[in-house]
């Protein structure tokens, strides 16, 4: 766009000058502007591919970055998740023991390379708890509290170094990052969210933290990693470097990658990323993502973290089919996770909202210690909380077999042949005890995720939640189970537990009630059934997940209407303008614009003002951008000018153009004013929007709403007869929705 004065304002000028997309810190998009400059790049490369071989190869290269780009994003998305599944589970296994030989070995690993057949509870002579490393011995009172003070000892020095380095290096890194990247995608700019610092702590925060043994799980934070992994690799192409509209598009597709890689469920993940994060999702987006959710799963499998061809500990697999009667349990079990989801979310943003108005909120890492340690002295005594949560979610949704010497396996049964089906049993008291202990570890996990999502360390939540429902789903299996050993013959059972063969699976339930529990609390449905069928192979259960799933949100959205990242989105007050929420009010245009109707509007006229006034006007307001009109008395609409480029156009004219000073007249319209014997003047028509985005003072704001949904707009002008009202900005509409709410609208964060 080169001006005829000789030198070049717009687009190219302002690309070349900033290097990125020009957007301050804690401001939104212009999503309109940044795809029209994107297209307009698009035509001018079209144009010149017929020039020169050369150019074509540029041109191809252009076409092909989207994909090459998201290759690269899966690629490191992959091998950054097996890193962090290997450290994980090596940290894990280091509270608990040593393996002499090799230190770097986590207890599975360690028991490969011995030659015995047989281990007693996972344990072999090659791997060593730190009661036998330290005094040689492995039961007894002096056993136990060796074990129980290194299990503390362990899991405060983990959560104190991943403190330290949020709170020192990365202090982004922290919590989910859920809610920060839907809001990020929504159109916000957070700088330094998505960057390097962030990205390398939070890895090794979250491999900490899960050592930590802390109630929270590393799936959250690894669509953050992920989205830092798109965010960084973006900038090798200018395509999406330079674009904040553009780049959404490979943050959308790393948001399925880190969903990939934490479930081994590349489907669930293009789904998770469509339905709960994305703002702004084209089909070339899907296709785009769905290649990148496949590559990260490919090298997760290929880095084969578990040793087990799975890329999750908790993959099972069932091939019996269901009885039609069981739909009933199944929905009860939605219904209790919408509850239990309802009061997790109101439990931990009442917490979250205290911690940030007392002075809690100023010793972050005091804090983490303090909920290490009390996690730590409460899970130790109880085997189901001591262990690692994956471990214990895949004890619950396993079948009890042969081998299973888990009390909550103890059957009366008597195996004679190891072929032999598995028989419906009595339960003998091991499971009683078992029940017992897990429903104290149920209520413990509650109460602990409640204190920790949210504490200055990395926390996802979707295996404390699958933890919690896991536990209700497996009670309430065992429940039918023996209901069924006791009456095989109840017309209930339709005949089908007749035959002495196990007809109810209780880790099928456990399935089905972790996948409540996490629709209670995040409000997810197609995504959740799809991400728990990838999960456990089991296609056949995709009904009972489903209703589950159903019930958990209708009982939630009853309850509550918001999930926990929505919550924590208001929470925070990020300027997230929901698309899934109806605006209801019968307001207009007029009542929200500012200034209100008697107060002045800054703007600029289109051939009255020096650059002397224009410079004081950008002084004194701080305006993303001015309206410009035919004069101060007749304000008719000519264009509107963003604050940028304005700064821009004055700096280099005054560096380029000889005879620009202070004095000169800036000019909007195509011809000059007769002239005066001053400096010559800046012309700068070729940088004003000529075609804003208007609405009259009458247009509903349900309108106005649904434009700055789907449009992806920053302001709109209200205009009456064509003469200038005022503006009405995101920020506006966002305080708008919430008065009418009756909620504080000063809660909403701009800069």
């Amino acid at each position: 766009m080169e001006d005829h004065d000789g030198f070049g304002f717009g687009i190219s000028t302002e690309e070349d000058s900033v290097g990125f997309s020009g957007y301050s810190d804690f401001h939104t998009i212009d999503w309109q502007r940044d795809l029209a400059r994107d297209r307009m790049r698009h035509r001018h490369i079209v144009k010149k591919r017929k020039k020169s071989l050369w150019e074509l190869i540029k041109g191809a290269h252009d076409a092909l970055s989207g994909w090459l780009c998201v290759l690269l994003v899966g690629l490191v998305t992959g091998c950054v998740a097996g890193v962090i599944d290997i450290g994980a589970s090596w940290m894990t296994d280091l509270k608990f023991g040593i393996c002499p030989q090799a230190f770097w070995l986590n207890r599975e690993q360690c028991c490969w390379s011995s030659n015995e057949t047989t281990f007693d509870s996972g344990n072999c002579s090659q791997w060593l708890t730190w009661s036998e490393f330290m005094i040689s011995a492995k039961y007894g009172f002096g056993a136990y509290v060796m074990s129980y003070l290194f299990y503390i000892f362990w899991a405060m020095f983990f959560s104190t170094l991943a403190a330290l380095l949020v709170k020192n290096f990365a202090p982004y890194a922290c919590g989910s990052g859920i809610p920060e990247i839907k809001t990020i995608l929504s159109g916000f700019i957070i700088r330094g969210y998505l960057g390097k610092w962030t990205l390398i702590i939070k890895s090794v925060g979250i491999i900490l933290s899960v050592s930590a043994g802390l109630s929270l799980g590393k799936e959250g934070p690894m669509v953050h990693i992920a989205s830092c992994v798109g965010n960084i690799l973006a900038y090798l192409f200018p395509k999406y470097g330079r674009n904040e509209a553009k780049k959404r598009e490979i943050l959308s597709a790393a948001a399925a990658a880190g969903v990939s890689v934490a479930f081994g469920a590349p489907i669930g993940g293009v789904l998770f990323s469509l339905e709960e994060v994305s703002y702004y999702f084209p089909l070339k987006t899907l296709w785009r993502s769905f290649f990148c959710a496949l590559i990260a799963a490919f090298i997760l499998r290929s880095i084969n973290p578990f040793g087990n061809e799975h890329s999750v500990l908790f993959f099972v697999e069932y091939n019996k089919p269901w009885i039609f009667v069981e739909l009933i349990p199944f929905i009860g079990l939605g219904i209790m996770g919408g509850c239990i989801g309802t009061l997790f979310i109101k439990a931990n943003i009442f917490w979250c909202n205290y911690r940030k108005h007392s002075k809690l909120g100023q010793y972050p890492v005091a804090e983490v210690l303090c909920v290490t340690f009390i996690t730590a002295v409460v899970a130790f005594p109880n085997p189901y909380t001591r262990m690692n949560t994956s471990e214990l979610i895949f004890l619950l949704f396993s079948q009890c077999g042969i081998s299973s010497d888990n009390p909550i396996c103890d059957y009366n049964r008597n195996f004679t042949n190891v072929n032999q089906a598995i028989e419906i049993a009595a339960a003998g008291p091991g499971v009683y005890h078992a029940i017992w202990l897990l429903v104290l570890a149920m209520i413990v996990k509650l109460i602990l995720t409640v204190f920790t999502f949210g504490i200055k360390v990395p926390c996802g939540l979707f295996i404390p939640s699958l933890c919690l429902g896991a536990i209700m789903g497996r009670i309430v299996g065992i429940a039918m189970e023996q209901l069924a050993y006791n009456y095989p013959k109840n017309w209930i059972f339709s005949g089908e537990c007749t035959t002495g063969d196990d007809c109810i699976q209780p880790g099928l339930y456990a399935m089905v009630g972790a996948a409540a529990v996490l629709g209670g609390v995040t409000r997810m449905t197609v995504s959740l059934v799809v991400i728990m069928f990838e999960l456990t192979g089991g296609v056949r259960y995709i009904v009972p997940l489903m209703a589950a799933a159903m019930a958990s949100k209708w009982v939630g959205d009853a309850l509550g209407r918001q999930g926990i990242y929505d919550a924590h989105i208001a929470l925070n007050g990020y300027p997230f303008l929901d698309s899934k929420d109806e605006f209801q009010h019968t307001t207009l245009a007029g009542d929200v614009m500012q200034p209100k109707r008697n107060e002045g509007l800054s703007v600029i006229t289109q051939d009255s003002m020096t650059v002397d006034d224009v410079e004081v006007l950008l002084k004194d307001t701080e305006h993303n951008g001015y309206p410009v009109v035919v004069s101060r008395e007749n304000q008719y609409l000519v264009g509107f000018i963003l604050r940028k480029d304005l700064n821009l156009a004055i700096a280099n004219a005054k560096r380029s153009l000889e005879g620009v000073t202070g004095q000169s007249l800036v000019i909007f319209t195509s011809s000059t004013p007769v002239q005066n014997l001053g400096p010559a003047p800046l012309k700068l028509k070729k940088i004003l929007d000529m075609a804003p985005i208007t609405v009259t003072d009458s247009t509903p704001m349900e309108t106005v709403v649904d434009m700055f949904r789907k449009l992806g707009l920053r302001q709109t002008l209200v205009t009456h007869n064509g003469r200038l009202l005022g503006v009405i900005t995101k920020k506006d509409v966002l305080r708008h929705v919430k008065k009418m709410d009756n909620e504080d609208p000063n809660t909403i964060l701009f800069n």
